[in-house]
């Protein structure tokens, strides 16, 4: 499966199985031969695939090298960047040079975002291995650190030069990040496709459609950045679920509650607001909340309400006083809401408390 993402700069995504072992042969159709790789990987991936990735590039005339952080959101800062920097400097990376994001949604944002600094920009390849990354983030060029104050608040839109997702390396993946990729999945699931949603819902078994399941996610997504690739109108709703997500990993200071476990819940509270506002379809929530129990994810977090709706002060959807929020009319169609703070943070504390006391 090929898609074409037709941005700024325009990129192809492959969905094969096996594809890994065709990183060097993709990149030849790329890059100049000779070209400098500097594979970018944690401490949990690298040991699974990196040789297999390196080997490919040296077979294709490349010369790489390897950069490996440890694994986790904890990693995700400017000191690790600052470091991924100087390790380019030191190997002596050029424009005509490129690096390789191998791993999940943290390695891709951060060699994203080294690859957007060094030289003011060189080219980079995502090679996503986590379920997250593969329907998500590593597809729409953005890229970004957290800071004390939040999550993905330093950052650039940097579109790669390719896309290579293997749905074998998801063989490798630990129970607990495929089911906080399933929290992405769903979200799909509910901003654009009722039929992903229902799919979700009545599948025994989702192995036997993997690829499918990954094609129609990153076709949504592409069809929607290609409309909005800076995020200022309908790019938006792939945020559903991520003001109050984001808040929450924040207030677990990004340990214990995965991304797509804290999206999960934010998508949850998010339908419950909608439907107190009378703005989205009645039984929604319910809807969610099941699905995302069937792929083991929390649907409620014990953080005190107060807590949430403070840690969303820097959300990136924000507009003067204002807070751009994603509802859902129902599964399947999404909308971008404004609303004043402190109007948002009063209905929240009355629709949370109700799905609470449900």
């Amino acid at each position: 499966m090929q898609l074409t993402v037709n941005t700024s700069k325009p990129y192809e995504i492959i969905i094969e199985r096996g594809c890994l072992d065709e990183l060097g042969g993709r990149c030849a159709a790329l890059f100049s031969a000779g070209a400098k790789a500097a594979v970018i990987s944690d401490s949990n991936v690298f040991p699974i695939y990196g040789e297999r990735a390196m080997a490919s590039l040296r077979e294709a005339g490349f010369a790489p090298s390897s950069f490996v952080f440890p694994a986790g959101e904890g990693s995700k800062q400017l000191s690790t960047v600052g470091d991924m920097l100087g390790f380019l400097a030191q190997q002596g990376l050029t424009r005509s040079d490129f690096l390789v994001a191998l791993g999940g949604g943290v390695t891709g944002d951060m060699a994203g975002f080294a690859a957007a600094c060094y030289l003011r920009g060189v080219s980079f390849v995502q090679v996503p291995t986590s379920l997250l990354a593969q329907v998500d983030s590593s597809v729409g060029g953005k890229t970004a650190v957290d800071l004390p104050q939040g999550k993905n608040l330093a950052g650039a839109f940097h579109q790669p030069a390719l896309v290579l997702i293997d749905p074998d390396t998801l063989g490798t993946l630990p129970p607990l990040f495929f089911s906080d990729g399933m929290g992405e999945v769903i979200k799909y699931g509910c901003i654009r496709s009722r039929a992903l949603f229902d799919t979700l819902r009545d599948a025994a078994d989702l192995t036997p459609q993997m690829e499918s399941i990954l094609f129609s996610c990153v076709d949504c997504k592409r069809e929607i950045v290609e409309h909005d690739e800076f995020d200022t109108g309908e790019r938006m709703v792939l945020n559903f679920g991520h003001t109050l997500g984001h808040a929450l990993e924040k207030a677990h200071s990004y340990t214990g509650l995965t991304h797509g476990a804290a999206v999960g819940i934010g998508m949850v509270l998010m339908a419950h607001l909608g439907e107190h506002m009378g703005l989205t379809e009645a039984g929604t929530t319910e809807q969610i909340a099941s699905l995302l129990e069937k792929y083991g994810l929390p649907v409620s977090d014990s953080t005190p309400l107060d807590q949430i709706v403070e840690a969303t002060a820097l959300d990136k959807k924000g507009l003067g006083g204002d807070l751009r929020i994603v509802l859902l009319r129902t599964i399947g169609d999404s909308f971008v809401h404004r609303l004043p703070r402190a109007e948002f943070a009063r209905l929240c504390r009355e629709a949370f408390a109700e799905w609470e006391g449900r």
